[in-house]
């Protein structure tokens, strides 16, 4: 192989130099370029460690996220239960059904406040340790949280698993942040958008894995509910035996630390060959850009009107993400099962058809997403939304008068689900990265967090009331939002695909300065090209 490599190399090269007889020596110096760029190419080494360090990152990552979603529904009644008892041992206090399902709601919504309180620590955490350690060390909520939940039910307190799912949801929020940051800054340019939406691809695998854990038949039954809740321990301990071995973020070794070395040796030990001069070019190029620049923070967006409808579109998206009503069925699917007259036995085999719609909607959206571009599968993904919602609430209207109507009812959440995956999971996360410049970007992803973080709070809270006092209606809401949504994001949201940084920021000055004079234009302009080059470090 190396004899065959040497040939071709003594080839290309002499092929370059007989052409400097003939051209001229700017020509012949395009030439070799072209040609070693293609002997390059061929000589570019295999992914592999990428492939693993994504796995490895992701299991302990975004995959939490899903898992900690749906281990929450099995288990509901006998919790329930167990909380009445509870306060019959201790107070003599039988509770009404409501007065049940509101500490229950407590329990469930309790972790994306949890989640809110993990985004907002999760960009002090990355400046400080890195990305890479900030993700181990993330492992520490987590064990903790393990550790309550497992004893919760010898110890005959509820109270240990409300903090439990609030230390879970610290986990989640910090990984939700961080990952996606490590990815994008660890993987080479024309992989960078398949590994920035394999988070969204982790987090229905984990959905679909917390299902299956959560059956009746493994450990979803009323001896085993603690041990289930703890489960989530499993993914942690894997990702501390795993992660360490795999190197820290190249761009965070060279920009954050000024650490060459380590930059090229993270970079050597991630492509499987020699560093490419053009990738490294790239780096310091970015270092250079960003020297003396402080990131954005926060509330400073919100008075920079040369971001305004870039800051709208991301909490409007990262918004109805939530508002959907989506991640809310796995929360609650036995509700959801139950008002659409599916047999109770039956429902723990069917909520595993709902993470299997979204792991295989997100896989085509990743296959689809630099075909068809960020808009259309937004819109699109939004507006089967609102039609799937329409004939839910049609088939549970009708569902006492016409038998097969619960089958239909059963059918339109798995659509629904399957809609929800082929846009708006996969590419909110995204956006972020592609309409924000390097210095704004940390705070735009910590914004975006917030708002998921926060409205998945509210949809937990209220969605079992919904669903009990909306009954046949209860997915109105989530329809009129999903319409609402794919209204803005046909109206105001430019395509993104295949454009620069400096492409995008033109189109929103339109609506950041329309009716202004140019100058306030021409200036914000200047400022966006500073972090042109580093479009895709925060993927």
């Amino acid at each position: 192989m190396q004899i065959y490599l040497i040939n071709g190399s003594c080839f290309y090269l002499s092929f370059c130099f007989n052409l400097t007889e003939k051209l001229s020596a700017s020509a012949a110096a395009k030439c070799f370029h072209l040609v070693s760029e293609k002997y390059n190419q061929r000589t570019a080494g295999s992914p592999l460690r990428l492939v693993l360090m994504i796995a490895s990152a992701s299991i302990g990552g975004t995959l939490q996220y899903g898992y900690n979603l749906a281990i929450m529904n099995a288990p509901t009644t006998f919790i329930q239960t167990f909380i009445n008892e509870t306060f019959i041992e201790r107070w003599d206090i039988q509770l009404e059904d409501y007065q049940v399902t509101l500490v229950w709601t407590i329990i469930v919504s309790i972790f994306s406040l949890g989640g809110f309180a993990g985004a907002l620590i999760a960009g002090p955490m990355t400046i400080r340790f890195g990305r890479k350690k900030c993700l181990l060390l993330n492992n520490i909520f987590l064990m903790t949280a393990a550790l309550l939940a497992l004893l919760s039910r010898a110890a005959r307190s509820f109270e240990m698993i409300i903090i439990s799912r609030v230390l879970v949801g610290i986990n989640a929020g910090i990984s939700m942040n961080v990952q996606p940051m490590y990815f994008g800054e660890s993987a080479p340019k024309h992989l960078r958008g398949a590994v920035s939406l394999s988070s969204a691809v982790f987090t229905a695998f984990g959905v679909v894995l917390g299902q299956v854990v959560g059956l009746r038949e493994i450990l979803g039954s009323e001896p085993c509910w603690q041990y289930l809740l703890a489960s989530n321990a499993i993914p942690g301990l894997i990702q501390l035996l795993t992660l360490p071995w795999f190197p820290e973020s190249p761009r965070y070794l060279l920009i954050d630390r000024g650490d060459k070395e380590a930059c090229v040796n993270a970079l050597r030990r991630l492509r499987g060959c020699e560093v490419q001069s053009s990738e490294l070019d790239e780096i310091l190029q970015e270092q250079a850009e960003t020297k003396g620049m402080r990131p954005s923070r926060p509330w400073e967006l919100f008075t920079d009107r040369s971001v305004r409808w870039q800051l709208i579109s991301v909490m409007i998206i990262s918004s109805a993400m939530q508002l959907c009503g989506n991640d809310s069925i796995y929360f609650y699917a036995s509700y959801v099962f139950k008002e659409a007259g599916i047999p109770a036995d039956k429902i723990q085999y069917i909520t595993i058809g709902t993470g299997t719609c979204e792991f295989t909607a997100c896989i085509m959206c990743n296959l689809l997403i630099e075909r068809k571009g960020r808009r259309f599968m937004l819109a699109g993904g939004f507006i089967f939304m609102t039609f799937w919602a329409v004939v839910f609430t049609i088939a549970l209207s009708f569902e006492d008068r016409i038998t097969w109507m619960s089958y239909l009812s059963m059918a339109c959440v798995f659509t629904y689900i399957l809609s929800f995956g082929m846009g708006p999971a996969g590419v909110t996360g995204v956006l972020p990265t592609e309409i924000f410049n390097q210095t704004a970007r940390p705070a735009a992803y910590m914004i975006a967090g917030s708002m998921m973080w926060l409205n998945l709070f509210i949809i937990g809270m209220i969605f079992p009331f919904l669903v009990s006092g909306l009954r046949e209606y209860c997915f109105v809401p989530f329809g009129a939002v999903c319409l609402l949504s794919a209204l803005y994001v046909g109206l105001f949201l430019p395509e993104t695909q295949g454009k620069s940084l400096s492409v995008i920021t033109h189109e929103f000055h339109r609506l950041n300065f329309k009716g202004q004079d140019h100058h306030f234009e021409s200036q914000t302009k200047a400022q966006y090209q500073l972090g042109e080059v580093c479009l895709s470090t925060a993927l």
